[in-house]
């Protein structure tokens, strides 16, 4: 039971003694210590993973930690649940984490606040196994609540640059939004099944959803007077969960956090975009799939929510110039793809692609902060070029993880990078799905699919092929990274190269069940992985074509016709802008919310604070106080005769007073 905790608690340790005694020990001591606590948890949770997943365990392994809430019918322990699901996230949270605080001793050795850079992200790593270890959605959501705030200080590390302390307050507020559906959903989960324990929930969701009676859920909807049906019911409650997984997964309308985000150093980037945060959402789902897989209507909307994602992230990706930010569109898209799965009901798919789509985008993320690294900071594609014979073995880690986001492998064969494998599954889960929104998913799925080679492929070309378009003083002083943010690339490529191939059968072929052991809940009618088995040649040959496709335009703008994409761009200017600008998301909700936001603050602030509270509120009255205060005080002027003169005019004021009163 000590491994387990040992697994969590352990970053917590690092978080701790990096942030509270960081600048006593130094910064090479608070690197060292949380890195090392760091690769203890991650060697620890695949000995559980080959344990739990691997091994004969069946059921989930529950260890509490204490005794937490006991209150209004809530009783709730802290406590770790690890099953199959968590051991996946386990290995995939502890693994990256830890070459992310490899690498970052590399790039971030320039840095003077290096200790509480790596406390933030040793915090960063702790609230995600709090949420991945959950027993309970109090539990989740303290994890889930953690999460946030760490993204928050992560993005937000360089506070004195204005655009990282905007995104790091975007992410935040964005994200509020989603968290209010979840809370909302959290709350309707214990109406219909009076707790929020996950073993009483999915115990009891298959006899509510049958119509059995006795369920908490009837006294409470008959008490308010809903007249809601229990499929309704579980369909809201549902929604509401996904509403928070849009949020952190950053699902088309919750999505534009996620691009800013980058304005937080290149290893945070990595951390949120292959391990925390973003996978929250489809932990989130997959874990609750006892009562989603009872609600088709939203299983449909997460179908659709997801595709049109995987579609507008892609498109938007084609046209941006950013390093980073490209590589941040392709993880929104990413996502959308495990979004599908889920939304047809192939949990196994989604987890298989959200565990391979760690691996290589985390290289991909490492492999643009080397480049970074390598020309001074310089993040714009098209003042680079040319960086091939200078950085080798970045370039060639980075084709690794080109190979596989783009899906290249042998088409009819489980033999290819890790992407071919598990994003081919999604898509023959699309197309074999009895979805009412399947059809438009695979559709769009496949339009993503070449969309996300042509924009990788693009990456490449115009960052290590052509003439050098930085500047002669640059070119000069490109150069390797060092070992040390060398050494995550070569780990993680072995992961993006084999992960694929060597778990298929665990995750989504004929060891499923064996697998998963019940982490993941289907209904017997859900028969998704035997379909896919019977999908059309041309459905199986489609991914294939459309990574081909995507490189061989790319080959031909980027190599061949350098002058296509600009001429392209000149011809199709609202399109190509439209794309730019990002669908104009930004500005939309900047008229919509932000403005009008100000404008009511504003509006509060003029005629509530000055008008009211400061004219006639407690702070007129004491201006008013003030005021006379003030008067007064100028009676006392220090001089004698002012004072012999106000005297004598008490002493008429007296006189008059007694005459007068003696006369009436």
């Amino acid at each position: 039971m000590f491994l387990y905790k040992a697994i969590v608690f352990l970053p917590l340790i690092g978080a701790i003694i990096a942030g509270l005694f960081g600048r006593a020990i130094g910064a090479k001591a608070s690197e060292y210590v949380t890195t090392g606590l760091m690769i203890v948890a991650a060697v620890l949770s695949w000995v559980v993973f080959f344990t739990v997943a691997l091994g004969h365990t069946d059921g989930a392994i529950k260890v509490e930690v204490l005794r937490w809430i006991q209150s209004g019918g809530i009783d709730a322990s802290w406590s770790l649940r690890v099953d199959t699901l968590t051991s996946v996230m386990l290995i995939v949270v502890n693994s990256v984490s830890t070459l992310v605080h490899v690498y970052s001793i590399g790039y971030m050795h320039h840095d003077p606040h290096r200790p509480r850079f790596f406390a933030y992200l040793s915090l960063f790593t702790f609230a995600m196994l709090m949420l991945v270890t959950s027993d309970n959605l109090a539990q989740m959501f303290f994890g889930w609540e953690g999460v946030g705030l760490a993204s928050y200080l992560l993005i937000g590390f360089w506070f004195k640059k204005p655009s990282a302390s905007a995104a790091a307050i975007k992410a935040f507020i964005v994200n509020r939004v989603g968290d209010f559906g979840f809370v909302l959903g959290i709350a309707g989960v214990f109406v219909l099944f009076g707790s929020i324990n996950f073993d009483v929930i999915f115990g009891n969701a298959q006899s509510f959803a049958g119509g059995q009676g006795g369920q908490p859920g009837d006294i409470v909807l008959n008490f308010l007077g809903m007249h809601l049906d229990r499929g309704h019911a579980l369909t809201a409650v549902c929604l509401l969960l996904f509403m928070g997984a849009m949020g952190k997964s950053a699902q088309f309308l919750l999505h534009t956090w996620l691009p800013d985000a980058m304005e937080g150093p290149t290893p945070v980037s990595a951390l949120i975009h292959a391990a925390t945060m973003v996978t929250a959402g489809v932990f989130l789902v997959a874990r609750m799939s006892p009562i989603f897989e009872l609600s088709q209507d939203a299983l449909t909307v997460v179908t659709i929510i997801g595709a049109i994602t995987a579609f507008f992230a892609a498109t938007v990706g084609l046209v941006q110039n950013d390093i980073k930010r490209v590589i941040a569109y392709s993880t929104c898209s990413q996502l959308g793809y495990m979004f599908v799965a889920l939304g047809v009901g192939a949990y196994g798919a989604a987890i298989f692609h959200l565990f391979t789509h760690a691996f290589f985008k985390a290289l991909l993320f490492l492999c643009a902060g080397s480049v970074i690294h390598a020309v001074d900071g310089e993040q714009d594609m098209r003042h680079m070029g040319g960086l091939r014979p200078h950085i080798q073995k970045t370039f060639w880690m980075m084709i690794v993880g080109t190979l596989a986001i783009t899906g290249v492998g042998i088409p009819l064969t489980h033999i290819g990078f890790a992407g071919f494998i598990s994003k081919d599954a999604i898509i023959l889960a699309a197309f074999a799905s009895h979805n009412a929104a399947a059809g438009f998913a695979f559709t769009l799925l496949v339009i993503a699919a070449m969309f996300t080679s042509f924009y990788s492929w693009r990456l490449i070309f115009m960052t290590f092929f052509g003439k050098p378009r930085a500047s002669h003083e640059v070119m000069h002083h490109v150069h390797e990274s060092p070992n040390v943010m060398l050494i995550p690339l070569y780990l993680l490529a072995i992961g993006a190269v084999f992960a694929g191939m060597y778990f298929n059968a665990d995750f989504v072929g004929h060891a499923y069940e064996e697998f998963w052991k019940h982490a993941l809940f289907t209904l017997p009618d859900n028969k998704i992985l035997e379909e896919m088995e019977y999908a059309p040649l041309w459905v199986e040959l489609s991914p294939f074509i459309a990574m081909l496709l995507g490189l061989v335009t790319a080959w031909y703008f980027y190599i061949q016709s350098p002058e296509t994409p600009r001429r392209l761009a000149q011809q199709q200017r609202v399109l190509y802008e439209f794309l730019l600008n990002k669908w104009y998301f930004d500005e939309i909700y900047d008229f919509l919310f932000v403005r009008s936001a100000k404008a009511l603050g504003r509006f509060l602030w003029k005629k509530g604070d000055i008008g009211v509270i400061d004219t006639i509120g407690p702070n007129g009255i004491a201006a008013r106080v003030v005021d006379v205060t003030n008067r007064v005080v100028r009676l006392q002027t220090g001089y004698l005769y002012h004072y012999a003169f106000a005297m004598l005019l008490g002493i008429a004021a007296l006189v008059t007073w007694m005459m007068l009163g003696s006369s009436l």
